[in-house]
C-alpha cells in the first residue's frame, strides 16, 4: 500500500515536472524555437549603446599636450578638458556646444573621430579619448547569478565565463545561450562549448547588456526527493499509526 502511494505520488510529480520541480527556472525555449545565426554578428569591436555613460577627454594639437617632451616620449601627463555625456534611450548624447547628437552604434573609434570633427570647428587639430565607465554584461546559471563589468573594449565571451570560474559543475556547455538587443524582440544565439569547433562563436565581442544564460541540468532525483519528503513523512506517520492501532485491537480481542 504504501509503495503505491509512493509510486502515485511520483507519477504526479512527474507529469509536470518541468513547470512543478523546476519553477525557478529562466527564459525557457519553446519547441522548435529558431535561433538567430552567428553569420549575421557583424560586430568585432564594442558599440556604444543607450544608457552608456562615457568619459570624453579633447585635447588640441593632435594629443601633444598627453606627452611630457622634457621627459621624454611615452609619459602620459594631465591637461586637456574632460567631461563625462550619457547616452539616452534614442542613442543621442548632448555635447556641449552642439547639442543632442546621434553616438548609438558607433564603435569606439568612430565616435571619437566623430567628436573630433565637431570640435575642429573650435579647436586646433581636436584629439579625443573616450572610455564607457559602466558596461556590463549579466550571467544566469542555475541559482547562481552575477553582474559581470566589461572592463576592455573589447571583451569576448571566453574571457567574462573565466573571470566567473567558467561553466559550473551542473552546467551545460553545450547549451549557452547569448540574448542580446531590444528584450521586447531580442536576438538569441545558441553557443556550444562542448566542442572544439564551437570555440570560435565564444570568440566573440561583448556588448553592454547582454544576457549570457548557461543551462544547468535537472536533477530530478534529488529534486522529487525533496519535494515529496514531507507527504512521506506525513504517509509514514499515518501507516505507522495504523499499524499500531491495528496491533492495539488484535491484542484486546
Amino acid at each position: 500500500m504504501k509503495l503505491r502511494l509512493v509510486g502515485l505520488l511520483v507519477l504526479v510529480l512527474f507529469s509536470s515536472c518541468d513547470r512543478y520541480l523546476f519553477s525557478e527556472r529562466m527564459l525557457r525555449i519553446p519547441k522548435g524555437f529558431e535561433y538567430s545565426k552567428f553569420e549575421d554578428i557583424i560586430e568585432t569591436e564594442y558599440r556604444i549603446a543607450p544608457d552608456d555613460k562615457v568619459a570624453v577627454r579633447l585635447f588640441t594639437n593632435d594629443g601633444s599636450g598627453l606627452i611630457n617632451i622634457q621627459t621624454g616620449p611615452g609619459v602620459l601627463v594631465g591637461g586637456g578638458t574632460s567631461f563625462g555625456i550619457s547616452i539616452e534611450s534614442d542613442g543621442f548624447a548632448k555635447l556641449p556646444l552642439f547639442g543632442r547628437v546621434y553616438l548609438s552604434g558607433l564603435t569606439i573609434r568612430q565616435a571619437e573621430m566623430l567628436i573630433e570633427d565637431k570640435y575642429s570647428e573650435f579647436y586646433n587639430n581636436p584629439f579625443v579619448l573616450l572610455e564607457v565607465s559602466n558596461k556590463r554584461v549579466m550571467i544566469f546559471a542555475g541559482s547562481n547569478t552575477s553582474v559581470v563589468p566589461l572592463l576592455n573594449d573589447n571583451t569576448t565571451l571566453f574571457e567574462v565565463l573565466a573571470s566567473t570560474g567558467g561553466i559550473p559543475a551542473d552546467g551545460k556547455a553545450h547549451n549557452i545561450r547569448l540574448i542580446r538587443g531590444d528584450l521586447k524582440n531580442p536576438e538569441v544565439y545558441k553557443i556550444d562549448l562542448s566542442t572544439l569547433s564551437g570555440m570560435k562563436n565564444a570568440n566573440l565581442v561583448l556588448q553592454a547588456n547582454d544576457i549570457i544564460y548557461i543551462d544547468v541540468r535537472k536533477g530530478y532525483v534529488r529534486t522529487i526527493m525533496s519535494e515529496i519528503a514531507p507527504y512521506l513523512s506525513v504517509l509514514t506517520t499515518i501507516v505507522t499509526t495504523s499499524a499500531i492501532i491495528t496491533q492495539l485491537q488484535r491484542l484486546g480481542q
